[in-house]
């Protein structure tokens, strides 16, 4: 296969697995000479076009679904986690060589299948071109290399997602009041799960009151004040009490911004008194 003239992409820091994804079909947009480049995830039932590249007009369109059964793509996925490759469409049989909601009559086709380090499947890279192509070795390596960084990109993002839920979870204390403790920086990603997950938990557990301890944030930037004041808004709105607590005097000074909207919150000094406002009454065992 002739390779196109090589452009440098722009080195970026990527906040997400489809950041990289689009970053990785580009470049091997810029490293074949296949008309259609497309990212696939499934649920097992249907199947959706996340990224496309496409040097001509493109054969499938980006957000694209169709169920995922008697298509190519699940062709590729039960045949393992090497490539699956069809050199020439015109062979298979009439109205077998299925992509979304149409058949393919002729050209190529190589896909390999992305998934997780369970085994479970995430989707497929998939490259599509009009005409009858041989795969070189160099190409094939280069699908099923960019599989597996994509699925190391998926363990990383699972693995971030499971230190976030560890780094701010809701502990009970009674079931009527819990305490959320906040630990280190807060980016706006993980403000905004936190955000989720104090409103499904104070629901589910139907809190009358929530400690918010900030005892272990370093820093107070406008990502955390928002995040800490929507919190705040969204509990009063449900019926539930907020009461910060852990605020130490360098960060109240920084918090200027959201100082005044805080005013009507309890606020404490530590968690043992904000346990003592809320009737708790801590003895240290003899």
């Amino acid at each position: 296969m002739n390779h196109p003239p090589q452009k440098f992409l722009i080195p970026r820091n990527f906040q997400d697995f489809e950041e990289v994804a689009e970053s990785i079909i580009e470049l091997m947009d810029q490293s074949t000479n296949l008309d259609t480049l497309f990212f696939t995830s499934d649920d097992g039932e249907t199947c959706k076009v996340i990224q496309v590249a496409s040097q001509k007009e493109p054969l499938v369109s980006k957000g694209e679904t169709f169920p995922l059964d008697g298509t190519l793509c699940k062709r590729s996925l039960d045949h393992g986690k090497k490539a699956y490759i069809i050199s020439d469409l015109t062979k298979e049989e009439k109205g077998q060589a299925i992509l979304g909601k149409r058949p393919l009559e002729k050209g190529s086709f190589i896909a390999v299948p992305i998934f997780y380090k369970d085994g479970s499947n995430y989707g497929t890279i998939c490259g599509l071109h009009s005409e009858p192509t041989y795969f070189s070795r160099e190409s094939i390596e280069l699908f099923e290399t960019m599989a597996s960084l994509l699925t190391y990109v998926l363990e990383l993002e699972r693995a971030k997602e499971q230190i976030n839920q560890l780094s701010a979870p809701l502990v009970p204390i009674t079931e009527s009041v819990a305490i959320l403790p906040v630990i280190g920086e807060i980016s706006e990603e993980r403000a905004d799960m936190i955000i989720q997950m104090t409103l499904q938990k104070s629901q589910e557990w139907e809190l009358d009151d929530l400690v918010i301890d900030l005892s272990g944030i370093s820093d107070i930037d406008e990502t955390v004040g928002a995040s800490l004041l929507k919190i705040v808004n969204i509990l009063k709105l449900i019926g539930v009490t907020p009461v910060i607590t852990g605020m130490q005097p360098d960060l109240a000074v920084k918090a200027v911004d959201i100082r005044d909207e805080l005013k009507e919150v309890d606020s404490q000094p530590n968690l043992g008194s904000a346990l003592k406002k809320l009737g708790f009454s801590l003895k240290r065992n003899e």
